[in-house]
């Protein structure tokens, strides 16, 4: 840890512009709590991602400087990089060449198909065509709870969706999200609205989805999804389980998608 960066921490005062200053009192808290043992970057990450939380700056605009930023938390531009090129790495912030650095968003291709896993066996990824069969409230289930940091019978708006690539049925998914957060997510919202699902959460809601875990399991079709789909009963299928998280890791959609993987295969990168 750069001392001088941590003494200066320390005294950072809070800020009236957009509250970004470190208060020293936070700082003497995090460091009676064991922040001591966290690197200066790292507490500059999360207090840059509490912004980002906030809300202070909007998906797709450019955040402060790292000379701005390095003078309003009082420590080095290099302790300011180091944070920006973690978040970076995170796909949280976007950098620029020449431009600057920006708050992601998923209206940007690279950010939107970081969550579209599927992919054609063969050529380019298309853009899929969605119709959305039904979008309503119900009281959530033991499970759908759990996964959404919910209580049980809490109620969540339920989606059921079929993507569609080059015309072809591929995937239907079924989608659950927190009641409260999602006032006003209607059908008709969903249907007239042209860009990416989680392009509409973060434009009409404030949700900004930045990270996902996912389960996967070979299933077969059964009569429901055979029907949506066009295929046969008993066609194999990819099951995949989603829980995808907003800033602060809070769990914010549940997803089950089942995939027709005929000419696709379902794509990852392991660090």
């Amino acid at each position: 840890m750069n001392s001088t960066d941590d003494n200066a921490l320390q005294s950072a005062v809070p800020a009236t512009a957009g509250g970004l200053a470190v208060p020293a009192a936070q700082a003497r808290a995090g460091r009676m709590h064991g922040a001591a043992f966290s690197p200066l970057y790292r507490q500059i990450k999360a207090l840059l991602v509490q912004s980002l939380d906030r809300g202070d700056w909007k998906p797709g605009e450019a955040i402060p400087s790292e000379m701005e930023l390095a003078t309003r938390f009082q420590v080095s531009q290099g302790t300011v990089r180091k944070a920006i090129d973690e978040l970076a790495a995170e796909h949280l912030l976007l950098r620029r060449q020449g431009k600057g650095t920006f708050v992601a968003t998923h209206h940007e291709a690279r950010v939107r198909y970081r969550f579209l896993r599927l992919a054609p066996d063969q050529g380019v990824p298309q853009p899929a065509q969605s119709q959305v069969l039904s979008c309503g409230r119900i009281r959530s289930s033991a499970e759908i709870a759990r996964a959404l940091e919910i209580r049980t019978g809490e109620q969540v708006v339920a989606i059921r969706r079929v993507l569609s690539f080059a015309g072809k049925a591929t995937v239907v998914d079924d989608i659950w999200l927190p009641g409260d957060v999602f006032r006003g997510l209607t059908t008709e919202l969903l249907g007239s609205y042209r860009g990416p699902l989680y392009g509409l959460f973060e434009t009409e809601f404030g949700v900004s989805m930045v990270r996902a875990d996912e389960k996967l399991r070979a299933v077969t079709a059964g009569d429901e999804y055979a029907t949506l789909l066009q295929i046969e009963p008993g066609t194999p299928l990819l099951q995949v389980e989603r829980v995808s998280h907003t800033y602060g890791d809070r769990p914010m959609e549940v997803r089950r998608g089942h995939y027709l993987t005929e000419g696709y295969h379902y794509r990852n990168s392991l660090n």
